[in-house]
């Protein structure tokens, strides 16, 4: 990759559905592989999506990444409205643990995804992971980095953190719990108490201003708790206007998407690209050059902070 700015595009391959087995799960793990053509010693993004998405979701991010020169990885979890896996399934109080469990088993398995799809053996650096994900996703992604969910007396859960993710983006993440929680998620959403006090990992938040989640009876800065109650290095991109969708990330022209923004999209491609790059090789100045050109533009769709 280059040392300076964001890459010209490559051509990206894609292989989906790559099945995993995974006893006890009920369900084998279906994942989407993207990569470039070309090229090797490719970082991997493992991405979780929100809920009732799939691995088929979310083409603005995966393909943008993957052409930018990332292999990236999205498994379906068990909440996918693809499976049907409803509210009755004794799986269900445990989902949340299933997803994270999920993103753990593609790094187990990395080798067989590696093999499974046509030209993309050896050209994976294993020393390079991040994770992403959005909305539940986030928070599932936060897990590996170091997030615990507190119990009913708010003591701080297992430690579900993976020391091969070197770095995570958060896309419009759930906040604290307890008091904050409305009462139908609070009653709803046992895992939905997440401390960041030992998410250490390099992370990117990203919150729209305008995104008021049913979720909490606090506002949209709600989404920014886990950049400002994490330890550094973090980053936080607040974007102007954005919704809970951020302008369409999970697709093109989506029902779910309520602030449909191209140009919002489009500059949360390159940051994250550049973000991730630098959290990664800490050599590239990607993520210098992109975010304080966002401080430059006469009309900002948003701002950067860090610590």
């Amino acid at each position: 990759m280059p040392q300076d700015g964001v890459s010209m595009p490559a051509s990206v391959i894609s292989l989906h559905p790559l099945v995993l087995p995974v006893p006890g799960r009920g369900e084998d793990l279906k994942v989407r592989v993207s990569a470039p053509a070309t090229g090797g010693h490719l970082p991997v993004i493992v991405f979780s999506h929100g809920f009732g998405e799939s691995l088929d979701g979310y083409a603005p991010l995966a393909d943008y990444w993957a052409a930018q020169g990332f292999a990236v990885v999205q498994p379906t979890h068990l909440d996918s409205r693809t499976l049907n896996v409803t509210p009755t399934d004794p799986r269900y109080p445990e989902i949340w643990r299933f997803r994270v469990q999920d993103l753990t088993r593609v790094l187990d398995d990395l080798d067989a995804i590696e093999a499974a799809v046509p030209g993309l053996a050896g050209r994976l650096d294993r020393s390079r992971v991040a994770a992403a994900g959005h909305s539940w996703g986030a928070q599932t992604t936060s897990m590996l980095l170091g997030a615990r969910v507190l119990d009913a007396g708010g003591v701080p859960g297992e430690d579900m953190s993976d020391a091969r993710v070197k770095a995570g983006v958060l896309l419009a993440p759930a906040g604290t719990g307890g008091a904050d929680l409305t009462p139908f998620a609070a009653e709803n959403f046992s895992f939905m108490h997440p401390d960041f006090a030992k998410m250490a990992a390099p992370a990117l938040v990203v919150a729209g201003d305008k995104d008021q989640s049913a979720l909490t009876v606090r506002g949209p800065e709600w989404s920014t708790d886990p950049y400002f109650l994490s330890p550094a290095p973090k980053s936080l991109l607040t974007l102007f206007g954005a919704e809970h969708s951020l302008g369409g990330i999970s697709g093109h022209n989506v029902t779910e998407t309520t602030d449909e923004s191209p140009e919002r999209v489009a500059l949360i491609q390159r940051l994250t690209t550049a973000f991730l790059r630098t959290a990664l090789d800490p050599a590239d100045t990607a993520w210098t050059k992109e975010s304080a050109e966002l401080t430059y533009d006469i009309e900002p769709l948003g701002r950067v902070e860090s610590k």
